[in-house]
């Protein structure tokens, strides 16, 4: 049966799968990364999965693989293939693609893990059906997938979608990248779990047990928490007078807070509006597969243009 390599590369493990042409998973696996023992060892860790899922597709589906999808966090050089930078895997400037498509003999097409599962989101999940949308994962940061008509826009340097870095309160927090006031400064999942421990006075209070109090009505938890949907609104209508998405859909750990979040932030976004259309607020449907089904679709694309160009006179 034909199938594609999916495999979405986080900072401490990997989730791969193969998949049909229907985009139907005919098998799952994982492994660690092995980040402790450095950059080189979670490319050999990469390249030594990636071929064990080319033979396990030789062995039960009677093919290899015909085409690999990657996922990998950090700055990705969409086009040329490369793993430019990943702090928290410690890689830079990593010819993935190319060392990939060696190991392999298929082609390989690299994305970015955020636009990823962006793509899998605005095709297959949440997004299904809408010719625009903006995918928002408020996770450790913040980062974004810029969807029109089926595609995710890389932009022109690889950077779009980086939402988390529109500055919301200048003069605020410093943030890793240079900046004060970024918007993953006060409004990711890392950024609540800070500020809910300094309130709380719990050092190992996190995000979720925020979530909790503010359900059972602790002032101090609704304060942190307002906050929070407050910079993500100011965030989120930068973003949408920029894009005038039809579909917005918010992902990652805060989005677990359900109604908890999205209630108030319908509210906020709402009452920030003027002359621009309200899009319709979901939150994603696949949780953390959508990464690695992502990865599929990227290398179903692949085959896809490949063979256009093939049949082209």
């Amino acid at each position: 049966m034909r199938h594609v390599i999916a495999l979405d590369v986080g900072g401490t493990g990997m989730k791969a799968a193969l998949a049909g042409p229907g985009g139907e998973v005919l098998h799952r696996a994982r492994r660690a990364t092995g980040r402790a023992q450095g950059p080189d060892a979670v490319v050999a860790a990469i390249l030594d999965f990636a071929a064990e899922l080319h033979a396990y597709g030789a062995e039960h589906f009677g093919t290899p693989a015909s085409a690999a999808g990657v996922a990998v966090p950090g700055i990705v050089d969409e086009t040329d293939g490369v793993a430019v930078y990943a702090a928290n895997l410690g890689w830079r400037d990593v010819p993935l693609r190319a060392l990939l498509s060696e190991r392999l003999g298929v082609p390989v097409a690299l994305g970015h893990d955020v636009r990823t599962g962006g793509l899998a989101e605005g095709r297959v999940g949440a997004g299904r059906g809408a010719d625009r949308f903006l995918f928002v994962a408020l996770g450790t940061g913040i980062a974004g997938a810029i969807g029109v008509d089926g595609r995710v826009e890389a932009g022109a340097h690889g950077f779009a979608g980086e939402i988390g870095h529109i500055v919301v309160r200048p003069g605020g927090s410093p943030c890793p990248c240079g900046q004060h006031g970024c918007l993953e400064r006060f409004a990711s999942a890392a950024a609540v779990s800070e500020a809910w421990a300094a309130a709380s006075g719990d050092p190992d209070a996190d995000a979720a047990d925020c979530a909790k109090a503010v359900d059972s009505g602790d002032p101090k938890a609704r304060a942190v928490w307002q906050q929070a949907v407050d910079a993500l609104a100011d965030g989120l209508v930068t973003a949408l007078t920029l894009l005038d998405p039809r579909t917005l859909i918010i992902g990652g750990g805060l989005a677990e807070a359900g109604e908890t979040l999205f209630t108030p932030l319908r509210e906020a976004i709402h009452g920030r509006l003027t002359f621009q259309k309200q899009p319709t607020l979901v939150p994603a449907a696949l949780g953390d597969s959508a990464g690695c089904l992502g990865a599929g679709l990227l290398a179903w694309d692949l085959l896809a243009s490949t063979d256009r160009m093939e049949v082209t006179p």
